[in-house]
């Protein structure tokens, strides 16, 4: 499962990117800065993981993680190949999630390829883009259904129905993910589609150092502005948090966030906001080898998330054992909470809860 960085040029993605994963993207003062994605896999920080560890003293702990795309900046035009557009919107079409950075802050020695800074604006151009491209594909399928509905079949005319309902709503300026289609007809006809602007989408504005807790009149503009778009807001100081990156020890880099008035990177919650965007959540493993994060999509079942271990733990899957974190943190040990009666036997049809402690039985 992967998030993608998109973003005009020179918004700030690489840094975040580099702040993000450690992978040291080239970032620099000019546009197109990024030509092909960078990938990297960023650790989901998860304090529960360390609260485990704690308890059993493993020889190792292995988190949860997420990949995360540096995609190319984008220009007026991508959608008819303009600057580097189809390299663009096909690099975002793999992923599964949008991480879009939006220039929240003014520094005049930093250039913006419009000229200045307008989030809102930078928005409107990013999301017309992205829109266009789906309406050109959404054209083509309602081309091919229409002619299927002239001749009777039924569900050829329900397909064009729904997809008249995209074309009118695309045309308007709205995203995929503001338009309502009825659920079945979205399962059916919507989601194998795979549209850019279907995919969740998190707005990240890059303010500057002075802003990074309480925001500016810049980013009061975007939350208005996608208010009614289902999305989440989340404030970045990207310059400041590539700083707090660098520095060596915890305690550093503790004393920098309470000067900035935050308990926290604000990368960290850009992580688990990712995580959450991707509609995934994270079970443990817990024993003296090892204290393991595990992830799997929100609703999967005990055999779907011990195949995630190995495919032969869900092809044999005969029994999960399971204890809720909250009781493995009261009790303080399997030992302890097996004594209160508190580790639960759980089938195949079981869906796994986030924080969930399992072992698995499975015969091959």
């Amino acid at each position: 499962m992967k998030a993608g960085i998109v973003g005009l040029p020179n918004v700030g993605k690489s840094t975040l990117f580099n702040c993000l994963s450690n992978a040291k993207a080239q970032s620099a003062n000019f546009p197109f800065c990024t030509i092909e994605p960078n990938i990297g896999v960023v650790n989901v920080p998860d304090p529960r993981l360390g609260q485990l560890e704690t308890l059993v003293n493993p020889q190792r702990v292995v988190p949860a993680t997420v990949e995360i795309v540096d995609i190319a900046g984008l220009v007026k035009g991508a959608s008819k190949g303009e600057g580097l557009g189809n390299q663009f919107l096909g690099n975002i079409r793999e992923t599964d999630a949008i991480l879009h950075v939006l220039r929240c802050f003014d520094n005049d020695n930093v250039v913006h390829v419009d000229g200045s800074v307008d989030p809102i604006r930078d928005k409107e151009t990013i999301d017309m883009e992205l829109q266009l491209k789906d309406l050109e594909t959404v054209e083509k399928r309602l081309e091919k259904a229409g002619r299927a509905a002239r001749t009777g079949n039924k569900e050829a005319q329900k397909e064009a129905q729904v997809l008249e309902t995209l074309k009118q709503g695309l045309e308007s300026g709205t995203s995929v993910r503001a338009i309502a289609v009825d659920e079945d007809a979205y399962l059916e006809f919507v989601r194998p589609m795979q549209l850019i602007t279907d995919k969740p989408v998190l707005y990240v504005c890059n303010v500057d150092e002075q802003s990074a807790s309480s925001g500016n009149a810049h980013v009061d503009r975007v939350k208005e502005a996608v208010a009614g778009e289902k999305a989440e807001v989340l404030v970045l100081a990207v310059a400041t948090e590539a700083d707090i990156a660098e520095l060596e020890t915890f305690e550093e880099r503790q004393l920098f966030l309470e000067d900035l008035g935050l308990d926290e990177p604000g990368a960290s919650k850009m992580i688990r906001s990712a995580y959450k965007l991707l509609n995934l959540q994270t079970y443990f493993t817990a024993g003296e080898k090892e204290v393991r994060a595990w992830t799997i999509p929100v609703g999967a079942t005990a055999p779907q998330a011990a195949g995630v271990i190995h495919t032969d733990f869900e092809k044999g899957f005969i029994r999960a054992e399971v204890i809720a974190f909250a009781d493995y943190l009261h009790y303080g040990s399997e030992a302890k909470v097996k004594e209160a009666g508190k580790m639960r036997v759980e089938g195949k049809e079981y869906v796994v809860k986030d924080g969930d402690v399992m072992h698995f039985r499975f015969n091959v």
